[in-house]
């Protein structure tokens, strides 16, 4: 009934409809939503919204009007008649101004009216300026009749400028946008004049505070001239900063005009920003004295209080990040002087404990610091003194990085700053967070536990911390030092020690690895070591115990150079680490092993040679008391053990004597005497074999097999020799096994616990085989060892496996496997593809294109798989039979047509180099481009319109331009066509072929049908546009984005995905400018970011 437009709209009912759809407990709660839904489609409900806005009773039935109504403003408003379209725009400007008529009416109905004003403005998007030029000077006329309407103008005003200045990029197209900021910089002088007299005239708060938000939108766009030229700042810092109900909003305008880039400001502005700074300061000291206790008066204030400390931060690390400068290079006492207090406000500010608020005020605080310990470490001061002393001190700070803190103290900067800088040290090293190597923590309640999921933001804030702790320790790495050895001092003596004290500080200690010279950072680890294993014997309770050797493990981690040059202190450290694998409290064990994994990597020489005073290397006393050190261990635990050791053994230094390949085997002598055992009782009675906890202990003999080999690489292959044939056996008999259940008992076997187990080695098999071929590139005459030794027992087992199991049984690791064989083997391996193909191929396809939920991992597997094949053998790939041909590019679409992100992507890559790879060759292109061309630009286009795909537009564009540039370059020379409708290119008499032109029509007549709401002349600029400008591909992409912004698909979603590449680039680029910048700065790259080429390491 509802649905019918010959009938009149029964509002009680939809009310009715309405209110089981907001009752979470009502039984038909779903199918109301449903039909909800379905009236929300219906495109001639808009022209209802009218009744429904003015006689439902129901405030959520007026707001579902309110989405019908802007729902057709955004996706239907070109097509809409115009006379219509004028009726909308009139019923939405008298609803705005009716309910904004008075202060009480406005109150009331403040939701609602937000919304409308959103539909009032999405209609602006449409029609302002060219349809509605009046629009600004109407709303500024009408705001002078009305306080309370002058209050909601405001909020339209700032809709507006958020939409055209902030979301405008995803929202419309850039020629629109362009015109929309220039037609609003050309009115804004009627707006700042209402904004203006607004805060000189108006008593009513509400409309003070209105205009305030709005005046901080403008202010990051408007003209200068209407900032620094107008007394809108004296205002703002005199009138409204020292009032409490307008200090936040006045404080946030004021962080807008500190957010304008010094660069885009004209130098005769510049004093007026000076002044800026002054002002607030001078009214800040009346609010927040400087001698106040900050930190208690935040614990106590109020929440508009404890807003207003957020917000001045955020204020001061602005202005000081963007015009700091300004009161540094200026003889005016007063200037320096207003430098030093909004540097010491700052301090306090990041004093506060705003835990409650998730560490808000400190991050906004932090990030100042860190840009502002960076710059005096940067400048030309400091370095023209530092470097005028080094050759003096070089011999007192060693080699290897660290400035001497005499250098620093001569720099005037740096001893202008010195007591905010003391404070700050003491301020980062208190609240240091969290480095990701600790996983031993205190939980919600007080107690110690391990750690069971990384939290990211609190590892992005460490590593702001411990940039800016590097750089206040090379300023100064004396007080630095004695700062921290006060601070444990404290802890140990001092009768201070707490969890979180001792914690914060152990990892500011662990952050500085590298800044101090490497004398001084001898003396100082020596003593900070000795102390805690000193504290470590010392203390009482096991939590305490664990806290800190959590902390001394972390320490002896992140220092590698220095137990690089003092092998018996490093061997103190391993046998303490052994130590604590055998202490049974949650997360000791794990961090024991993680951290003598680090060690190994980065001190691998010093347990392979030979040291003074040992009589063998570390490493073979190491594998001698293997059995001792991991008795107390989980297998996870023991894995990670034995991948240390296979670590050192990955040193290939000419300075190792020791027969490695020997070593790897006697590494391996308990795991494989347990797996000789194991086929000893299988050889006497095969049932031992089918015993769980015997499959069980199978798993992790194998899963400790491949930890080494991916650690030790190409040398594993001597342990695999002696397990391989044995391997292959097992992997043939619990197929047969598996099959045989499911034979009898149907696919439901595969989810018995016996049979799972069984599959979970197969498994493993897989996974040391996989990781076997990833790591044995350096193999002397590895392919054809491969090939001869290995590769033909894997293809009679592995793939006569795949083929006939079920596909509940088949494993998505197979193809994991021969993908990591095709790119090891390359054309080697050419003449088994369709032999693989054959295997893999058609049943997997046959899995997982039944729907798009079934079988996840095959479906990475298998295109990640396709990708290989089509990289490294294309050639092999394509000498199988056509059917398969077609086969392969029909899994191809269908994979970039799935909804799932990374199987859409991997789709688009593999057709990307398919296409690369078939132009290579005429005997393989033309025949490809008459059978797939067509279809494959049909798709494309087909799911970038589309809402599911957008995230791979970067991908889509540049197979889309690929495809229009051979055929715009005559690199198509026979009759492209599709298929399925039996349209192709005509072949002229003179046996011409004109593609281009039929191209151009198909794709035309193609989106005119997909697309009713575009006219013809613009599928006609589109389409003509795809081949004109497919040279270009940035200019290629931003002709796609015009285009899909126009669609009524994308018209009203986010559409910043479609954008996401040129951030990519940018960010990828900044990584590698930052890690070069890095890696110029002694102690900046962590331990585990530095390539160690030193053949003493």
């Amino acid at each position: 009934h509802l649905l019918d437009e010959t009938k009149e709209l029964d509002i009680a009912l939809l009310d009715q409809i309405v209110t089981i759809a907001f009752d979470s407990r009502h039984a038909q709660r779903s199918a109301a939503n449903t039909f909800l839904v379905k009236m929300k489609e219906d495109p001639n409900m808009w022209k209802r919204a009218g009744a429904i806005l003015e006689s439902s009773q129901q405030e959520a039935t007026k707001f579902f009007g309110l989405q019908v109504l802007g729902d057709a403003v955004n996706t239907r408003w070109k097509i809409i008649p115009e006379d219509q379209r004028e009726g909308i725009k009139n019923y939405v400007v008298g609803k705005v101004m009716g309910l904004s008529s008075s202060s009480e009416l406005l109150q009331q109905n403040s939701t609602f009216v937000g919304r409308l004003n959103l539909v009032l403005v999405n209609i602006l998007k449409q029609d302002w300026p060219h349809n509605w030029p009046t629009f600004i000077g109407d709303l500024v006329d009408a705001s002078k009749t009305s306080e309370s309407l002058c209050e909601n103008n405001m909020q339209i005003l700032q809709i507006l400028s958020e939409e055209v200045f902030d979301f405008s990029i995803d929202s419309m197209t850039s020629a629109k946008a362009k015109h929309m900021k220039e037609s609003l910089n050309e009115e804004f002088s009627k707006v700042f004049e209402l904004c203006q007299f607004i805060l000189e005239a108006s008593e009513q708060p509400s409309l003070i505070i209105a205009t305030l938000k709005t005046l901080q939108c403008f202010l990051s766009w408007i003209p200068l001239g209407y900032i620094f030229e107008t007394q809108i700042i004296p205002t703002l810092i005199t009138k409204f900063f020292p009032l409490p109900v307008f200090r936040t909003y006045t404080i946030d305008c004021l962080t807008e005009i500190a957010s304008l880039p010094p660069g885009d400001i004209n130098p005769e502005y510049l004093p007026s920003n000076q002044q800026l700074l002054c002002m607030v300061l001078t009214q800040l000291a009346d609010i927040i004295p400087m001698d106040t206790n900050l930190v208690a008066a935040y614990d106590n204030g109020d929440e508009e209080s404890c807003l207003f400390v957020a917000r001045l931060a955020l204020f001061l690390s602005t202005f000081l990040k963007s015009y700091g400068n300004l009161f540094e290079n200026t003889a005016n006492v007063e200037h320096q002087q207003a430098m030093i207090n909004a540097l010491t406000y700052l301090v306090m500010i990041s004093e506060v404990n705003d835990e409650e608020q998730d560490g808000e005020v400190f991050k906004s605080c932090l990030e100042f610091w860190y840009h502002f310990a960076k710059d005096l470490f940067t400048s030309d001061d400091y370095k023209r003194n530092s470097n005028a002393n080094a050759l003096d001190n070089f011999s007192a700070w060693g080699r290897g990085g660290g400035v001497n803190p005499s250098s620093a103290q001569t720099s005037r900067r740096v001893t202008a700053y010195a007591d905010i800088l003391h404070r700050l040290r003491i301020v980062i090293i208190d609240k240091m967070a969290k480095p990701e190597e600790v996983i031993i923590v205190e939980d919600d309640d007080g107690n110690i536990v391990r750690e069971m999921t990384k939290d990211t933001e609190v590892i992005a804030q460490y590593k702001t911390m411990r940039e800016t702790i590097i750089y206040l320790t090379h300023l100064n790495c004396e007080d630095t030092e004695a700062i921290m050895l006060a601070k444990l001092e404290l802890q140990i003596d001092g009768g201070a020690f707490t969890w979180n004290g001792l914690n914060t500080l152990c990892w500011a200690i662990g952050s500085i690895s590298g800044a101090m010279g490497e004398l001084d950072e001898k003396r100082f680890l020596v003593t900070v070591i000795k102390d805690l294993l000193r504290l470590c014997e010392e203390q009482r309770g096991k939590d305490n115990k664990a806290v800190v050797a959590s902390n001394i493990m972390y320490i002896v981690g992140q220092y590698p150079r220095f137990l690089r040059a003092h092998w018996k202190f490093l061997k103190t450290v391993v046998n303490k680490l052994f130590e604590f694998m055998h202490e049974p409290h949650p997360g000791v064990q794990d961090m024991a092993c993680d951290t003598f994994l680090k060690i190994a990597q980065k001190c691998k020489r010093k347990f392979m040679t030979i040291q003074t005073d040992e009589t063998q290397p570390f490493i073979l006393t190491l594998i001698g008391e293997l059995h001792r050190h991991i008795g107390d261990l989980q297998p996870h635990q023991v894995q990670a053990f034995y991948e240390a050791v296979a670590t050192m053994l990955s040193d290939k230094g000419q300075a190792i004597q020791l027969s490695r390949e020997e070593t790897v085997v006697n590494l391996m002598t308990l795991p494989n005497s347990s797996f000789q055992d194991i086929l000893a009782q299988g050889n006497q009675e095969v049932a031992a074999m089918f015993q769980l906890d015997m499959v069980k202990e199978l798993q992790k003999i194998f899963r400790t097999n491949t930890r080494v080999c991916g650690a030790v690489g190409s040398i594993f292959i001597h342990q695999l020799s002696n397990i391989f044939v044995d391997m292959l056996n097992l992997y043939r008999l619990y197929s047969d096994h598996i099959l045989e259940a499911c034979q009898q008992q149907g696919e439901v076997a595969t989810r018995y616990t016996l049979y799972k187990a069984m599959r979970g080695v197969k498994s493993e098999i897989l996974d040391l085989l996989t990781t076997f071929f990833e790591n044995i590139n350096d193999l002397e005459n590895g392919p054809e060892i491969i090939m001869t030794t290995f590769m033909p027992p894997i293809c009679q087992e592995i793939l006569s496996d795949y083929q006939k199991t079920v596909p509940s049984a088949r494993d998505a690791r197979v193809m994991k496997l021969f993908g990591a064989a095709i790119s090891l083997l390359r054309n080697h391996l050419s003449p088994e593809v369709p032999q693989i193909m054959d295997a893999i191929f058609e049943p997997t396809l046959e899995m997982i294109t039944k729907n798009m939920m079934d079988y996840p991992e095959h479906r990475v597997s298998f295109f990640s798989f396709l990708r290989q094949a089509n990289t490294h053998c294309f050639f092999g790939l394509f000498s199988i039979p056509p059917e398969q041909q077609k086969l392969v590019v029909d899994s191809v679409v269908w994979a970039f047509k799935h909804t799932e992100r990374n199987i859409s992507e991997t789709g688009l890559e593999i057709l990307y180099e398919l296409l690369q790879n078939v132009s290579q060759s005429m005997d393989v292109s033309q025949p490809f481009y008459q059978q797939f061309l067509l279809p494959l630009i049909q798709d494309i286009i087909g799911i970038m319109t589309d809402r599911l795909h957008k995230s791979g537009f970067k991908q889509q564009a540049t197979v889309l331009q690929h495809m229009f540039q051979i055929l715009e370059t005559d690199k198509v020379v026979v009759a492209v066509g599709d298929a399925a409708s039996g349209l192709s290119a005509p072949v002229g008499e003179d046996g011409s072929i004109d593609n281009k032109t039929f191209v151009k029509e198909y794709v035309g007549n193609l989106l005119l049908t997909s697309f009713p709401n575009l006219s013809r002349d613009q599928i006609i600029m589109f389409v003509v546009g795809l081949f004109e400008i497919s040279h270009d591909l940035q200019a290629f992409k931003q002709h796609l984005r015009d285009f899909l912004i126009q669609v009524k698909e994308f018209a009203n979603e986010d559409n910043s995905e479609l954008f996401t590449e040129e951030a990519e680039a940018n960010q990828e680029l900044q990584r590698q400018q930052q890690m070069q910048y890095k890696a110029s700065i002694p102690g900046m790259l962590t331990p585990q970011e530095i390539y160690d080429e030193d053949p003493d390491l």
